[in-house]
């Protein structure tokens, strides 16, 4: 199948200058769409979802690794592939995909994002869309549910092992909790989150939620095998762990646990394993009743999703 018709020109969001992201992100309706070369494919964006590296970039936190503006922000895609380059076999015009499109978070992500009609990307971070899910659905997955799956193998856990989320309800956090129970086997489950948020822990699966509003986790006298820090509270996490468990942590490094803070590495394969799963249910999209935001609502999405108070991933859809 040809590649088919693509303009020459998109919207997208983009800002020009780091700062609060309601004074620099702008919409432009007149951006150059990507090319792209022998091993990457031009995307038709659907849906693209949101995550705090993308506010925190273009605040200015991470300028220091010189990612220099002008830029699109957005890591997630769902969407459907127009044109694939020379050396690309996995992948035909006309394919419905989703993934994480930067492969190394911090190590030069691109500056065409997903929050535009169009983005280019590798081939090796692109998986087929699974057939049961919507593309609002599949944008919501990527990089949450990698991190989380990432996390887990990095801190080993295994069936019979016991586990603590922190942050059970939130993008990562929410994924954590299905895939301990689901596909790694957890013996038991714990997960923070608030007040209105226990019922949906244990609709995730989680065996013990905890209010963090009235119960400190740090204090509880049983200890577990593993700790997923989603939400930075090392200090605390290092006191519900067993002696010799594990600790990983997505929000900061943490003193005296060199292996436990880590960024994603996007990777197809994580997606593709865990396609069964979706596929039969097991693991379930978790999205913020509020959304979808449409394209033209963008800026009203990153406000909510920089007051840390969605349950689950913010979405950005449908993208003209």
């Amino acid at each position: 199948m040809a590649a088919l018709s693509v303009p020459t020109h998109m919207k997208a969001w983009v800002y020009h200058e780091f700062g609060n992201t309601a004074d620099v992100l702008k919409l432009d309706t007149n951006y150059p769409v990507p090319e792209i070369n022998e091993n990457q494919v031009l995307v038709k964006v659907v849906a693209a979802s949101l995550n705090p590296i993308d506010y925190k970039r273009i605040h200015g936190s991470l300028k220091a690794l010189n990612y220099l503006p002008p830029s699109i922000p957005g890591y997630d895609v769902a969407g459907v592939v127009v044109k694939v380059g020379s050396e690309v076999k996995k992948f035909k015009v006309g394919d419905e995909v989703y993934g994480d499109i930067n492969h190394k978070a911090l190590d030069k992500p691109k500056n065409v994002g997903t929050l535009a009609e169009y983005t280019a990307t590798e081939d090796k971070v692109l998986a087929l869309k699974p057939k049961n899910l919507s593309f609002l659905e599949a944008a919501s997955l990527p990089l949450a549910m990698e991190t989380a799956y990432e996390g887990l193998e990095r801190a080993g856990l295994s069936a019979g092992k016991s586990i603590i989320v922190l942050g059970g309800a939130g993008g990562v956090g929410a994924h954590v909790i299905q895939l301990a129970k689901n596909v790694f086997g957890a013996s038991k489950i714990a997960a923070t989150a608030s007040t209105s948020k226990q019922d949906l822990l244990r609709s995730l699966g989680a065996d013990q939620p905890i209010d963090y509003t009235k119960e400190n986790f740090e204090d509880l006298p049983e200890k577990f095998d593993v700790v997923y820090d989603a939400v930075g509270q090392a200090d605390k996490a290092i006191k519900a762990m067993k002696e010799g468990g594990h600790l990983v942590s997505i929000a900061a490094p943490v003193a005296g646990f060199p292996d436990a803070f880590f960024l994603l590495t996007s990777d197809a394969v994580i997606l593709e394993k865990l396609n069964p799963y979706l596929e039969s249910g097991k693991v379930k999209p978790i999205i913020d009743p509020k959304s979808p935001f449409p394209f033209s609502d963008t800026l009203e999405a990153f406000a909510y999703l920089e007051t840390s108070r969605a349950t689950g991933k913010i979405v950005v859809y449908p993208i003209p």
